[in-house]
């Protein structure tokens, strides 16, 4: 893909970013494209949906960087990878990518749950980038986090009811602490990183405007998947070595595809 321009304030995350990452569970408002590459990164998320299959839910799917080379790139982003190096060292690898999308008035929300309880990984290390690319706070649904709620462990989750949610279990409301939930506000073109634990959710998007974002989901190479839960995992090398190769590699796309399920096999794509 063409590079698109990055900002002139992408840098390095700072110590009391660190510090807050570790004690809070998130940092937000990195920035990384310039104003100018709002357009194109406006442009191809509409490509992208445009892309599926009638009826198909964006949402609904996952693992564009096994399907879409322009999203595998994107992905790649240097000074996005600066950021994530910063919390989990010089050898990681990317294992997700999914795009979430709020049209205006979506009257749909994301339960309150904690990424970690669904993934067969140990150890639980795993960093999700959140890329804006259209602006996004409370009015049009942008992600709620709990702060400093991933230093209690996996708390436990119930059922949830209904095909229009992607997760089929959340934490009981009546267990968040108001005071303690901040909304991600973002402008387009900055990311936030959460990690794994972290509990968190989404409102409605009540607003007029868009709201969509792209993340990305990075873990250490000592990170290693259960197959005998997840088969489809793999993994794809994006700083560093990989010296315990504990996960399959995935193939890298050579074209613009997509997906049309969850948790499909990099071989079923060009």
């Amino acid at each position: 893909m063409a590079e698109l321009p990055i900002s002139s304030q992408a840098r390095r995350l700072a110590e009391p970013e660190k510090e807050q990452f570790r004690r809070w569970g998130y940092v937000k408002n990195l920035p990384v494209f310039d104003p100018s590459a709002i357009s194109a990164l406006q442009d191809h998320f509409h490509e992208l949906n445009a892309m599926l299959p009638a009826g198909t839910n964006m949402n609904h799917v996952n693992n564009w960087h096994k399907a879409n080379r322009w999203v595998y790139d994107l992905s790649r982003t240097p000074a996005i990878l600066n950021y994530v190096e910063d919390l989990l060292g010089a050898n990681f690898y990317q294992w997700g990518a999914h795009i979430f999308s709020k049209f205006p008035g979506d009257g749909s929300e994301v339960p309150w749950h904690q990424d970690a309880q669904y993934w067969p990984l140990q150890p639980q290390k795993t960093v999700t980038v959140w890329l804006a690319i259209f602006d996004t706070d409370a009015s049009n649904g942008a992600m709620r986090v709990v702060r400093g709620s991933h230093r209690a462990g996996i708390v436990r989750h119930r059922a949830v009811d209904g095909d229009q949610y992607v997760l089929a279990q959340e934490v009981d409301p009546d267990e968040i602490r108001p005071e303690d939930v901040v909304s991600l506000d973002l402008k387009a073109g900055e990311i936030s990183l959460h990690d794994d634990g972290l509990i968190h959710g989404s409102a409605p998007n009540e607003s007029n405007r868009m709201r969509a974002g792209k993340t990305m989901r990075f873990s250490p190479t000592e990170v290693k998947c259960d197959l005998d839960v997840w088969p489809h995992f793999e993994s794809y090398l994006v700083r560093g070595v990989d010296e315990f190769r504990h996960n399959p590699v995935g193939k890298v796309p050579a074209e613009n595809g997509f997906p049309v399920r969850l948790m499909q096999m990099s071989s079923e794509f060009a």
